[in-house]
């Protein structure tokens, strides 16, 4: 008598092919192939443009020529050029491209919901209320402000932004669904404070501060690119580590607490990384729109997982902020743009499309 094909988990599990797996001595960790490589062309694909961003400019060096300074040579102008104008701030672009881009996989994966990003919580409309409140209302205290403080108030403005959205979303637990609403709330408040801040202003402090809100990596030195390598060295290696429960986070309440997972605490421990990233990145460059929404989801794409990872959105969006900058810095002559211009370019059409393909119903 023929037996009936088996069903349920265990049959399922018999027909999914077996991870590779790497094996140091009794430890064993899973891993797919796919997003290992693209992590490493990601990398080899930064290097290159980091390289290239570095030798173009008024004083154009070869990457020959640069890779030979970088390794402790070359002429003493082009030292000068490459050691002391470009490599801080493209080293800040490469961190705050990576904590944008970690920020955004957090919070799309946390939200379930590829539309999501630290934008939508508030967080760099929190800073840019700050930073304009202090420049527009500081008066000769703005102008100290600019070189000295404006990255501490925009940091301190897009946490506490944070803070509101994890206050009046938590009603007994962290509802995805109540955080998106109420950030996006908090965003309009924020941003309509920031407008009506710019209007009551002088116009040169208003001119100021509207700069800053565009993004912008022009004049970052190392004072700026410091805080953000040490945030990002102390809080990116635990949130890699717990990494397994964004694994988890992607099923229903009910499946992440049947398997064992403390769904709230997760959430908020999580979330407030993801916040922070955000913060400090906003802090440094001003609000750099779209990176930290499109490249968790391109990541994704290319990766062909059911979230966005985290180490392949960390490289993405370095790219993404680096090559914008590149564009910024050169391809307008001596006029030199905001990032936040250019990504703002690149990014909105790539939102519209997520909205046109979740409008249909496709998978996004």
């Amino acid at each position: 008598m023929k037996q009936p094909p088996r069903t349920g988990v265990a049959a399922q599990a018999r027909l999914v092919p077996p991870r590779p797996a790497l094996r140091i001595g009794a430890l064993s960790m899973a891993f797919r192939l796919r997003p290992l490589l693209l992590v490493l062309v990601a990398a080899l694909v930064l290097v290159v443009l980091f390289v290239v961003n570095l030798g173009v400019g008024a004083f154009t060096l070869s990457p020959a020529e640069v890779v030979r300074v970088l390794l402790g040579g070359g002429h003493p102008a082009d030292r000068l050029a490459v050691l002391e104008l470009r490599l801080p701030r493209a080293v800040a672009a490469l961190l705050v491209g990576a904590a944008l881009g970690l920020s955004g996989a957090i919070v799309q994966t946390v939200a379930r919901n590829p539309l999501a990003s630290p934008d939508i919580l508030g967080v760099t409309w929190g800073a840019g209320a700050a930073v304009t409140a202090a420049i527009v209302f500081g008066g000769t205290a703005g102008g100290l402000l600019g070189t000295t403080g404006l990255p501490a108030v925009a940091l301190a403005g897009g946490l506490l932004a944070g803070l509101v959205v994890f206050g009046l979303t938590y009603r007994d637990g962290l509802d995805s669904l109540r955080l998106l609403l109420v950030g996006v709330g908090v965003m309009a408040i924020a941003s309509s404070i920031t407008v009506w801040l710019l209007s009551a202003g002088e116009v040169e402090d208003a001119s100021r501060a509207l700069i800053w809100l565009t993004g912008s990596l022009n004049g970052r030195g190392w004072d700026d690119a410091l805080p953000l390598a040490i945030t990002l060295a102390i809080l990116v290696p635990p949130t890699l580590i717990g990494s397994r429960t964004l694994d988890a986070l992607q099923f229903t309440d009910d499946t992440v607490r049947a398997i064992g997972v403390r769904l709230t605490p997760a959430r908020g421990v999580l979330l407030s990384a993801a916040v922070v990233f955000a913060a400090v990145a906003t802090a440094v460059a001003g609000p750099i729109q779209f990176v930290a929404l499109c490249a968790p989801q391109i990541s994704l794409r290319l990766a062909r997982l059911p979230r966005p990872p985290l180490v392949l959105s960390m490289l993405l969006a370095a790219i993404l902020v680096l090559a914008a900058d590149m564009i910024s810095r050169t391809a307008f002559g001596t006029a030199e743009l905001p990032v936040g211009i250019i990504t703002a370019v690149l990014g909105a059409p790539y939102l519209i499309y997520l909205v046109m393909r979740r409008h249909r119903g496709d998978t996004v």
